[in-house]
């Protein structure tokens, strides 16, 4: 067979469409809005080249319209893993064996599929399982998932043409070879494209895989199966279940070719998952990868120099678009005593302009939040920040589940820098803001430090560069995406590799060849030309 040393396309980020009022892109996702809306579909789990089906089904429906039933999907378990595990191992030869460039052809396939006929599909899929805006599925379930695969498969040919030297009559290789076992992919609910990445970085390193998608992603997670499948990935290679987490864990983490988890998802299960993979350490072939990316009190701090209008928009975009939701939202803020009344005005007026309601009504910014108990969960917030006599809230502070999860973008001021809701994380349209002494801009960097456990994204904002540096250094542990001058969310494959340390994750940067390379085991291979055929050195001459 013919052989070269191929180069792949050059990856560049995919254009955001606008979906401006008339534009064509619009009128192609308003009618696949309507089209899925309009009929109820049964979900299977995909497990080797099977659709395999269940007793126990559970309903989807839409976060801003709980009473509209999308579909259902057959709940997995024990035995679904069983199977799910068996499948990727008996797939696991094959796909290991597959060149390279065949692998990277079915990811790049998938790439354009998303890009052209499945755009609208998954998007719309997005929008109303997991209640997003157009303009936040396209930047998630189109452009940054496009963006994994593309430049996933061009960091997966740096790490092949990574090389050791090789001196004289040697030749010395690198094989970067799949991990010995199969990979549990462990997905959110919130990013389409984190659902996608997951399980596919994996794959594409020529491992098999296991993904399991949070029930209340399932919706699209089930759209980006009928993408791989089209796009060429060989049955078995990943197998798509829905268990509960501990059935899930109870195979998964006692099954011997247990190999990795690719994990984003919650500190405290990341966490339990970690601790029980170490006590099972004695019965796994290797060491299992751990690759987690996990909670967050991501911080918007300010500085007295910061242009006040800048900042309103940084707090407003970062700590409320997709009802702070994302990984990566602003959650709490640090605002100098100078500019406050400055930055509160611009502030509550943006926030009376953001209209709130269904996702199908694109002159909507705001809409639910993904399910009851989550709302639940923040309105029990809201309700004691109401009750107490150290917090202000300024704007916002109402919340309806009549009809959908609705929570409105809310302000809470606190006199107390260490207020619950300045450092636990709550995940939703709710920011906390501490007003300082413009003259203690130091010491509050202190507090930015040490008020959270977690450390993933953070933005300074500031005119004045002395103050930038300073804050770029004291915050060199805080947030693993730090941005000057902007908004803390908004990270871009290829531009701003994502993921924190400390209580938010191991920080192996999705986005990055850093990922790709924890999905691989290099096997180094000599090859000497000619061997010695006497065993002794000169060194044992006579004098």
């Amino acid at each position: 067979m013919p052989k070269g040393i191929y180069k792949v396309p050059t990856p560049v980020n995919e254009p955001i469409k606008s979906y401006a009022s008339g534009s064509p892109e619009r009128k192609e996702l308003q009618a696949m809005l309507k089209e899925l809306r309009s009929k109820e579909i049964d979900i299977p789990m995909y497990i080797g080249g099977e659709e395999v089906r269940g007793t126990n089904k559970v309903r989807l429906a839409p976060p801003h319209d709980h009473k509209h039933t999308l579909g259902y999907f057959h709940k997995s378990d024990k035995q679904h893993v069983e199977q799910a595990i068996k499948a990727a191992l008996a797939a696991k030869e094959k796909w290991q064996n597959l060149s390279w460039e065949h692998r990277a052809s079915i990811f790049l396939k998938a790439a354009e599929l998303i890009a052209g006929p499945f755009r609208a599909k998954l998007n719309a899929a997005t929008m109303l399982g997991q209640s997003k805006n157009a303009f936040q599925a396209e930047i998630d379930s189109a452009c940054e998932i496009i963006d994994f695969l593309r430049f996933n498969v061009h960091y997966m040919t740096e790490i092949y043409a990574d090389q050791p030297i090789s001196g004289p009559g040697v030749w010395n290789r690198l094989e970067w070879r799949p991990l010995e076992g199969f990979i549990y992919a462990l997905t959110p609910f919130n990013f389409t494209a984190i659902a996608g990445n997951l399980p596919t970085s994996c794959a594409m390193m020529g491992n098999v895989v296991v993904w399991k998608p949070s029930n209340t992603q399932v919706y699209s997670a089930n759209v980006l199966m009928e993408i791989f499948k089209q796009a060429g990935v060989p049955d078995g290679v990943i197998n798509l279940i829905y268990p509960s987490g501990p059935d899930a864990a109870d195979v998964v983490f006692n099954h011997k070719d247990f190999a990795g988890i690719h994990f984003t998802g919650s500190t405290e299960v990341f966490q339990n998952i970690w601790q029980t993979i170490g006590n099972n350490i004695h019965k796994y072939r290797s060491y299992p990868r751990i690759v987690g990316e996990t909670g967050g009190k991501d911080f918007i701090m300010a500085h007295k120099s910061a242009d006040a209008k800048t900042l309103a928009v940084a707090i407003c975009r970062g700590a409320f678009e997709y009802q702070g939701q994302k990984c990566s939202a602003a959650s709490r803020a640090y605002v100098p005593s100078n500019l406050w009344n400055e930055v509160k005005a611009f502030m509550i007026h943006d926030l009376k302009t953001m209209k709130m309601g269904p996702t199908e009504d694109f002159t909507n910014f705001i809409n639910a939040v993904i399910d009851e108990k989550s709302f639940d969960k923040l309105a029990k917030y809201i309700d004691a920040a109401k009750k107490d006599s150290t917090v202000e809230i300024i704007a916002g502070g109402n919340y309806d589940k009549s009809k959908g999860y609705f929570i409105e973008p809310t302000i809470i001021v606190a006199k107390d820098p260490k207020y619950v809701t300045m450092c636990e994380e709550l995940f939703g349209p709710v920011l906390t803001l501490f007003v300082y002494d413009e003259n203690k801009f130091e010491e509050t960097l202190e507090l930015v430090d040490t008020t959270s456990i977690y450390a993933l994204t953070g933005a300074i904002l500031a005119q004045d560069r002395y103050a930038i540096e300073l804050a770029t250094k004291k915050l060199s542990n805080a947030a693993g995406n730090f941005y000057i001058n902007d908004k803390c969310t908004g990270a871009v494959v290829g531009q701003q590799p994502f993921g924190g340390a400390r209580g938010s994750g191991t920080n192996d940067k999705a986005g990055a060849k850093i990922n790709l390379l924890r999905w691989v085991s290099p096997r180094t291979i000599k090859e000497t030309f000619t061997p010695p055929t006497d065993y002794k050195y000169p060194f044992l001459q006579a004098d």
